[in-house]
């Protein structure tokens, strides 16, 4: 993604104040700068704070703990360059490279990179193990850069924070549409199929004004658990007696972030005896996480994502599902869907980043029985100064009810 570099949308490093700011964080993190390597686009990160658009060459640049940030990109890329304001200096072939780059590093052995331990977060984990063989033989030890880009890429703006929430209430909207146009067409006798209301979804959020990464989930009961089912152009019709799992999500414009989430309905008046237990443990988990983490912010202690993922997992274990919760708690929304700051996750990975204001992610425990059923519930949550903020409208307490006895 190109970043926006106008005085209102500039990355943080080119706003007024940024750069000393990045550096103090740098300091703070006792490494002796941060390197942000990109080819072809492969380190959305670097690309986003760099406010780089289409580049198809390797580049180098180094934003110091201490003075002027320094670039080393190919010859042929100065174009896409124009805006750095800082010293640049250019090579063409391998070698001039690999000599160029050990003078940029040469005297800072510990620099933060895009780069996690064995891989634990792969959305941190952009660098390729060559470069990182190429600093290394030039006495660099790479470093995660995990509390830089939760704190200069992930962190909302205070206008992304305000089109969220309107946003959000436009998604659960449209949730609440396609619950009925579900039920309108199992009343009927001519049920809508899976295909049909996913369709409907796109269009609608478009319609609506969230037309941007636009997608969605419409599963019935034992569709739904597969947490990641598509029923291609058709899928299965919806009918009388069915548990109804719809997730969507989409934003309006490139620079604007995400509204993710998931609701549950049955296609009855009355929510039978073997999905009860299932909703609850999945309502209750949520809840649960809520709950810490406002307990968290109000004694003024630091949470990070592995303990919020914890606290939500042992509830659905106490209730008996807890092998049939199969993903992470939440996982991190800044510019992307699927962001790069913290997530709340101690099952795929260990998250131990810190949550700090300013950065949202998704709470959304799931309980996935093969070939019966698939129950999720899902909310946006933005952590300000102050704590949690819920930004999903009006969080599902009971299933809806879509249809009369």
């Amino acid at each position: 993604m190109t970043a926006d570099l106008s005085p209102d949308g500039a990355s943080a490093l080119f706003r007024e104040g940024g750069l000393p700011e990045i550096q103090a964080a740098i300091r703070a993190e006792g490494l002796d700068g941060w390197l942000l390597f990109d080819f072809h686009g492969q380190n959305p990160v670097a690309a986003a704070l760099l406010g780089l658009g289409k580049t198809t060459r390797r580049s180098f640049a180094l934003i110091p703990a201490e003075g002027e940030p320094e670039l080393l990109l190919h010859a042929i890329e100065h174009s896409s360059w124009r805006h750095w304001p800082w010293r640049k200096r250019s090579y063409s072939g391998w070698r001039q490279m690999e000599e160029a780059l050990g003078q940029l590093v040469a005297g800072r052995p510990r620099l933060a990179m895009e780069t996690s331990a064995r891989s634990a977060v792969p959305t941190l984990d952009l660098v390729p193990a060559g470069i990182a063989e190429l600093l290394r033989a030039a006495g660099v030890e790479p470093a995660s850069s995990g509390t830089l880009v939760s704190a200069f890429h992930s962190r909302w703006t205070g206008e992304q924070l305000e089109v969220h929430r309107e946003t959000a209430v436009t998604v659960a909207a449209v949730a609440r549409d396609a619950f009925t146009i579900a039920a309108d067409g199992a009343r009927s006798g001519r049920p809508r199929t899976e295909g049909e209301v996913s369709e409907w979804i796109h269009a609608e959020l478009a319609a609506r004004g969230v037309g941007c990464d636009v997608d969605c989930i419409v599963a019935i009961g034992p569709r739904a658990a597969d947490p990641h089912y598509h029923p291609g152009s058709e899928g299965e019709p919806i009918r009388r007696g069915d548990v109804l799992l719809i997730d969507l999500w989409g934003r309006p414009s490139p620079r604007d972030v995400a509204a993710d989430q998931t609701w549950m309905g049955y296609m009855g008046a009355e929510l039978p005896e073997s999905a009860r237990p299932v909703w609850e443990a999945v309502r209750d988990a949520r809840d649960e996480a809520l709950r810490f983490l406002r307990e968290r912010a109000a004694a003024g202690q630091d949470v990070r994502g592995f303990e919020v993922d914890d606290v939500c997992r042992a509830l659905i274990a106490g209730r008996g599902y807890g092998d049939a919760f199969v993903h992470r708690t939440g996982h991190s929304i800044d510019r992307d869907m699927h962001g790069s700051g913290p997530n709340l996750d101690n099952l795929e990975t260990r998250d131990d980043r810190k949550l700090i204001p300013g950065i949202a992610f998704s709470v959304e425990p799931g309980i996935y029985l093969p070939d019966v059923l698939g129950v999720r519930s899902e909310v946006n949550v933005f952590w300000s100064e102050s704590g949690p903020e819920v930004t999903t409208p009006e969080p599902q307490d009971e299933v809806f009810l879509l249809l009369e006895e």
